[in-house]
């Protein structure tokens, strides 16, 4: 049975951590990791199976020889300043804030600890299908995100351009640019298309919409190769309790894990 620790305890961390309790994923739950020590020490006294010892320091978690895997569901600053030391301990790492692997200083370690690396598919889908297209070559991989309006006032790229959004009738496109652009522009929402430039191996073309009819996030795919194209439409219901959060993004850790500890 895996050891496992978080660093999160959000919305999809207390997610990860109610499933390994439940038992959904077979695994050993050692640590709860967040900077506000209250949000780890609420979600512990939840559980009723798993005893989690509640940190606020990477080092106790990256210096204990039983964990062997650290599921990260906090920040794309948090797996920049924490990947490193909990990679070179030897441990697994799957990272639901993939933007930060797109960042350049996060290219190293990418190269040097891929197999290492665990990323899930996230509130998008084909991923299958386009892990298959690299056998030919990925021409082409472009993102068309839409989300309302209210969703996007707080990202930092809307608030340095001032950009108004509150009272639109209307779509309007609000970012085009590449996955590494778009990763740091929407740090909180735009991982997928991190998830999309790893899994291709080409960098996404990525173009923000917000739009004040789609209630829900939603996520157009377009991928051409020589083995064909593909067209992926995902819309997602928002996560109980985190509007920001996608629950299918939430519900492909717990699926990813249940990979990696189950049987």
């Amino acid at each position: 049975m895996k050891k496992l620790a978080i660093i999160g305890c959000g919305a999809i961390g207390a997610v990860v951590a109610t499933a390994v309790d439940n038992g959904v994923v077979e695994a050993e739950l050692l640590y709860l990791m967040d900077l506000d020590l209250r949000k780890a020490e609420k979600l512990a006294s939840l559980l009723s199976t798993q005893k989690p010892t509640v940190t606020s320091n990477v080092a106790e978690i990256a210096c204990d020889p039983r964990v062997e895997l650290v599921v990260e569901a906090a920040s794309q600053e948090a797996v920049l300043q924490y990947a490193k030391q909990i990679l070179e301990s030897g441990k697994e790492l799957v990272v639901m804030s993939v933007g930060a692997l797109l960042h350049p200083e996060a290219r190293g370690l990418v190269e040097r600890y891929w197999k290492r690396i665990h990323v899930p598919s996230g509130a998008i889908a084909g991923i299958d299908a386009i892990k298959a297209m690299t056998l030919t070559g990925v021409e082409s991989v472009e993102l068309v995100t839409r989300k309302h309006p209210r969703k996007l006032v707080d990202e930092p790229y809307v608030k340095n351009k001032g950009l108004r959004l509150d009272h639109l009738l209307e779509p309007v496109v609000v970012f085009e640019g590449t996955a590494e652009e778009a990763v740091s522009a929407f740090p909180r929402t735009l991982n997928v298309a991190a998830a999309l430039t790893l899994y291709s191996r080409t960098l996404a073309r990525v173009k923000v919409v917000a739009d004040p009819s789609s209630e829900l996030n939603v996520h157009e795919i377009r991928v051409k190769s020589k083995a064909g194209t593909l067209f992926v439409r995902v819309e997602n219901v928002p996560h109980p309790d985190n509007s920001k959060t996608s629950y299918l993004a939430a519900l492909s850790v717990v699926k990813l894990l249940q990979e990696l500890c189950n049987g």
